[in-house]
């Protein structure tokens, strides 16, 4: 029986993010004894310098990537084989590309574009043209996952830019995050490169039910030929999910197969009052783009932190067991 084979791709500079100033707060991750002090005593059983890294690096190793274990392991379990976990850029400045020579053997990508925007990761040609290989075999899967673009202002005034970012803070309602903070570089490039340009706006808040667990997402099932949303009602409550807006060919080219619904009740959010509801939250390659497949979704879509696990535990299952496709010519 054949197992799929998974790699999980952080595509960020381990020395890019860790490095980023303290004293700006705009678009880096929180240091450990940042969150110690936002989120008392939340966070205390990091509290030991000797054991944990107080600045960035301890929240990469003890906060964000742990937030992915669960779907390694599901993947681990369900496949019986190891996961290959890789980060782009290591401690040591090594960078490890997402090439032929990562992905042989592999039918399943997960790219973690959790990089910030400010350490500029892009993939090369290199990278580019080893994905349209692999989108070559029918079988073969492959996640793009941007996080969301809070506060991008670059266009509008410095008067102007305190209103605009306000009112995304406002709306999204984390106050560990700043005002600036842009995610997915890496996706970004990587997904242009393939002539398919999708870019992740804004830090929306999902919608709740009275219960508080995630509103159910719209799915178009008539375009789901993979089944990766059979059984899966809801996606997560991560205060800040981005908008999938899709670019240049891409508007034909890749198709919504989910939405998920704006907390309407949450302060206004341009992106709201400009008459969206909801917003794309699932896109993938119509089925005349590659033979393979290719998605693109939230990183959030695979962490077990932000509520709707039981769901998303679903779709992870149906990543890992969806059947085999037959090859053409």
């Amino acid at each position: 029986m054949h197992t799929r084979k998974v790699l999980l791709y952080f595509a960020w500079s381990r020395p890019g993010e860790t490095r980023a100033p303290l004293t700006v707060i705009d678009d880096r991750f929180p240091a450990i004894f940042e969150l110690r002090r936002l989120f008392y005593p939340k966070f205390e059983a990091f509290a030991d310098p000797v054991r944990v890294d107080q600045g960035i690096a301890g929240f990469l190793d003890h906060v964000q990537k742990p937030n992915f274990a669960a779907f390694a392991d599901q993947a681990e379990t369900q496949t019986s084989r190891p996961v290959k976990v890789v980060e782009r850029v290591d401690d040591a400045g090594i960078t490890t590309l997402l090439d032929d020579a990562l992905i042989a053997g592999v039918d399943t990508i997960v790219v973690i574009s959790f990089d910030s925007l400010r350490t500029r990761q892009s993939a090369s040609q290199t990278e580019v043209e080893a994905i349209e290989r692999f989108l070559k075999d029918p079988n073969h899967l492959i996640f793009v996952c941007p996080h969301h673009d809070i506060g991008e202002t670059s266009e509008v005034s410095a008067e102007a830019r305190l209103v605009r970012q306000k009112a995304e803070h406002l709306h999204h309602g984390d106050g560990g995050s700043p005002p600036r903070q842009g995610f997915g570089g890496f996706a970004r490039t990587l997904l242009a490169g393939l002539g398919l340009p999708v870019e992740n706006r804004f830090g929306l808040r999902p919608a709740v039910n009275t219960d508080g667990s995630p509103a159910p997402i719209d799915v178009d099932h008539s375009l789901d030929d993979l089944g990766l949303l059979d059984g899966v009602e809801t996606f997560n409550l991560h205060p800040h999910l981005p908008q999938l807006e899709r670019l240049g060919d891409a508007a034909d080219r890749m198709e919504v197969l989910a939405r998920q619904k704006i907390d309407l009740s949450a302060p206004p959010h341009p992106f709201v009052q400009g008459g969206r509801e909801s917003f794309d939250a699932l896109l993938q390659s119509s089925a005349d783009t590659f033979a393979g497949r290719l998605m693109v979704c939230d990183t959030t879509l695979f962490s077990s932190t932000a509520g709707g696990v039981d769901s998303l535990r679903r779709f992870w299952t149906n990543i890992i067991q969806r059947p085999q496709r037959s090859r053409i010519g």
